[in-house]
């Protein structure tokens, strides 16, 4: 008979060496979500947003693995002791479960992901929303689901085709093949770095030229 290993002999691998996303534009996706809701939670310490993190969720089964493409769990630290960084949640040491997670699919992932929905309805993560950016099987691109009573049930679309995440308080609508992310309380546009940098610019740029403007009046 095998010797059943001891805890501390059983591993919990950070990768499995398959790459992020099944393109780049996925992968673009999955980076603008993951930016969005880190700055959406930057002042809150004890919301930790994570992306494509193996995540544990039965203590001495490795096998018992999901990793979510974008996910956010309220009531941990953003880092674990030491300020170090994850690079696996393990759900029985960490405690919280997710409330929100966002996979970005394709017709290769698509039954990976389904089962994934049911994983995520057993752990009781709230909400679970899919993006399919090139329309590979899902319509609508981008859909949701949010458990009530123990069961997932579709979340309905509002007037303009968005889905409110209760989670995050975030409005997340597909514009063709890309995500657009929308702060659900006021309104404000969620930016994609290189939109920041090209708003950034523009002001700056306005600023010189009425600095120019003032140098100018100033000498006539």
């Amino acid at each position: 008979m095998a010797a059943i290993p001891l805890e501390k002999e059983i591993h919990y691998p950070e990768s499995d060496g398959e790459p992020m996303a099944e393109t780049k534009h996925h992968l673009q996706e999955m980076v603008y979500v993951w930016e969005c809701l880190e700055d959406r939670f930057e002042s809150e310490p004890e919301v930790f947003v994570g992306a494509n993190l193996f995540l544990y969720y039965r203590k001495g089964d490795p096998t018992a693995v999901v990793a979510p493409d974008g996910f956010v769990v309220k009531g941990v630290p953003k880092l674990l002791p030491g300020d170090r960084e994850r690079t696996r949640y393990l759900l029985w040491e960490e405690g919280p479960t997710p409330c929100f997670v966002l996979e970005t699919t394709s017709t290769s992932t698509r039954r990976k992901d389904k089962e994934k929905q049911e994983i995520y309805q057993r752990l009781g993560v709230a909400e679970y929303f899919q993006f399919d950016p090139y329309g590979d099987y899902l319509d609508p691109r981008l859909q949701g689901v949010r458990l009530k009573g123990g069961r997932y049930q579709e979340v309905q679309p509002e007037p303009d085709g968005s889905l409110l995440s209760q989670a995050t308080g975030v409005l997340f609508r597909a514009e063709g093949d890309r995500l657009r992310l929308t702060d659900a309380a006021t309104g404000a546009l969620l930016l994609r770095n290189a939109e920041k940098t090209k708003a950034l610019r523009e002001s700056e740029e306005r600023i010189r030229a009425l600095e120019n403007e003032l140098a100018r009046l100033r000498r006539q």
